[in-house]
């Protein structure tokens, strides 16, 4: 080798190793970026007529695994929809109560009767009739309640809707943007690799909402399409459309048309539609299926439930003092039966000394006009004998035979095994998405160890170039001496 074939050689693996010092050390002050990928200096012989002339640099590589990274960001559509679903029913679950610790609806229920109960060994007693007023209204309050929890929830579900369509429409738009970007540049530069990086990160935003794939297209650039086939970026972004609701009572459903549902050009989106195009997981298939499905079906339950009550003690069998067919303690407003009745049970006000009633027509009578016999207790107990009789029930999921307070508790059990079923399932797939972000990060990311040793051989390079230019130097002053 020449003195200049060594020197131009060494000033070569000078500038490389310089490069790779400055690759390692952004890998290191981003080992803890989310979704940075680790960089690699691509290096190959430089040939000058036929003879190896020293090295350079083919550009920068990305180590990334992108099978890993699909499988990741669909469990990543599958975690954030089980976390939802979970945390919700979790909130509902509690709401209702646990019948073991006799919290919630079934306290109150538990409590009526109790209070019907001593009323009815102590007819006389205006405190015991007050108590089992002011236990009546408790259910009244408690329905109210819990119908207003399942209209809250379903207003922010479809608040949130309209959130991740606004999210998902910039994100697209985005990798759009970031497209053209890749698209015009040199894909072996650092600043490539950072802008795919950027472009990894938004996918991953997508990927919460509903799940999608990257296809490869020419020049770096990708498409996004949903597993189910549907394009939402083909070169252009395409524009999630949802309209958001103000209204959402047991006549506001998506099925006749008073709720909106998610489409693309057309494509119906919606998770659990006939669509071949259907979102099947991600926070829009929580969403649509807690406003469209689970919030709904808690609604009619708690109807049931309302209904039956109303039903038990406005037996024409109970009360002789009353009109036939009229209600009895609890009533419905509208007289109707329609759905969203547990948000209208009320208190006869026949009874309701705030409505102008009395609550000594609880032992007397609803159609009484004055009071009876004080130690009379016949209607009273023939209340208790409705509240405590086991009937048959098949409706809105709540199926079996049960007293009144029996049926409240079947209705917390169903809350709790929702609870539960969600919980197993957020579990398991939590575990499912650690374990693959985990194998992604051994993958593409960055091991400060590794890093480090690198950077040894990176120093140990240069310094052996260095000491190569140094004899060369050596070699020419002693030469330019002769």
């Amino acid at each position: 080798m020449s003195l200049s074939s060594a020197i131009h050689s060494a000033r070569s693996g000078l500038q490389v190793t310089s490069l790779r010092a400055g690759v390692v050390a952004t890998n290191v002050a981003n080992a803890s970026t989310p979704g940075y990928v680790r960089r690699s200096v691509l290096l190959s012989e430089n040939i000058v007529a036929g003879g190896t002339s020293g090295i350079r640099t083919d550009g920068i590589a990305r180590s990334q695994n992108e099978a890993i990274t699909a499988e990741r960001r669909n469990l990543t559509s599958d975690l954030a929809q089980a976390d939802v679903l979970s945390s919700t029913w979790r909130t509902i679950s509690s709401r209702v109560g646990d019948t073991a610790d006799g919290d919630g609806l079934f306290k109150t229920f538990a409590n009526f009767e109790s209070a019907l109960s001593n009323l009815a060994l102590t007819p006389e007693s205006g405190a015991d009739a007050a108590v089992v007023l002011n236990s009546a209204n408790a259910i009244v309050q408690e329905f109210h309640g819990l119908s207003q929890l399942a209209v809250s929830l379903r207003t922010e579900a479809d608040r949130e809707i309209a959130q991740g369509r606004d999210i998902v429409n910039s994100a697209l738009k985005t990798i759009e943007q970031l497209n053209g970007r890749i698209s015009g540049m040199d894909r072996t530069t650092g600043e490539a690799a950072a802008l795919i990086d950027e472009r990894g990160r938004v996918l991953d935003t997508i990927s919460e909402y509903l799940p999608v794939k990257a296809v490869p297209r020419d020049y770096g650039m990708i498409d996004v399409v949903t597993p189910e086939g549907v394009f939402l970026l083909a070169g252009t972004a395409r524009q999630l459309e949802f309209d958001a609701s103000s209204a959402f009572g047991p006549d506001q459903t998506i099925g006749n048309g008073a709720l909106s549902g998610l489409s693309v050009d057309g494509i119906p989106l919606t998770p659990g539609s006939s669509s071949y195009g259907a979102v099947s997981s991600g926070l829009f298939g929580a969403l649509f299926t807690l406003r469209d499905q689970d919030l709904p079906t808690f609604s009619t339950q708690l109807d049931t439930l309302a209904g039956d009550l109303i039903t038990r003690l406005s037996d024409d069998a109970i009360d002789p003092t009353k009109t036939p067919g009229d209600p009895g303690l609890f009533v419905d407003p509208a007289g109707s039966g329609a759905p969203g009745l547990a948000a209208r049970i009320s208190i006869n006000a026949a009874v309701d000394p705030a409505q102008g009633g009395a609550t000594w027509r609880l032992r007397d009578g609803l159609g009484a006009i004055a009071q009876g016999p004080t130690g009379d207790s016949t209607i009273l107990n023939a209340m208790l004998g409705s509240v405590k009789s086991v009937n048959s029930v098949n409706a809105n999921g709540i199926q079996g035979a049960f007293s009144s307070t029996e049926m409240v508790a079947q209705f917390a059990t169903l809350a709790g095994q929702k609870r539960v079923q969600n919980e197993t399932v957020l579990s398991s797939i939590s575990t499912q998405h650690t374990m693959l972000r985990d194998a992604e990060q051994a993958e593409n990311g960055v091991d400060i160890d590794v890093q480090m040793q690198e950077l040894i051989l990176i120093e140990q390079a240069y310094a052996a170039n260095a000491r190569v230019i140094e004899i060369a130097g050596q070699m020419i002053n002693r030469l330019m001496e002769i």
